[in-house]
């Protein structure tokens, strides 16, 4: 069954991540999803493929900033497109606090997302 993509559904996925809720987050995915993150190796970062990689991926956002929130948020969909724009807020397992303004751009196809790719500001301090 495919879902519509609104505004709506990028705000209850975005929820589900300030519930640190790993199987809510999962239901948005579809199987064959990738998930690139912020930072990592290679220019796009790092690449996670498939469900259980794609779970493994955020299970260390989790584990690395165990009180991640995203607040300040503004989301736009075009078609089987969306952007979700947030403040991401949380202390690092070093005790490092963060503050840094990023989007996703995810695609979707039958109503689950096929590509999530993360973008964060880089701060200069």
């Amino acid at each position: 069954m495919s879902v519509q993509l609104t505004e709506q559904v990028l705000k209850d996925f975005l929820e589900a991540f300030n519930r640190h809720d790993l199987d809510a987050i999962m239901g948005y995915f579809a199987e064959d999803c990738v998930f690139y993150t912020p930072r990592g190796a290679a220019p796009r970062g790092d690449r996670y493929a498939g469900k259980a990689e794609v779970r493994a991926g955020l299970a260390k956002r989790f584990e690395g900033i165990p009180d991640v929130h995203y607040g300040s948020d503004r989301h736009w969909v075009c078609g089987d497109l969306g952007v979700s724009e947030w403040t991401l807020t949380g202390t690092s397992t070093s005790g490092q606090s963060i503050e840094v303004r990023g989007v996703d751009l995810l695609e979707f196809a039958a109503g689950k997302i096929t590509r999530k790719d993360s973008y964060w500001k880089i701060l200069d301090k």
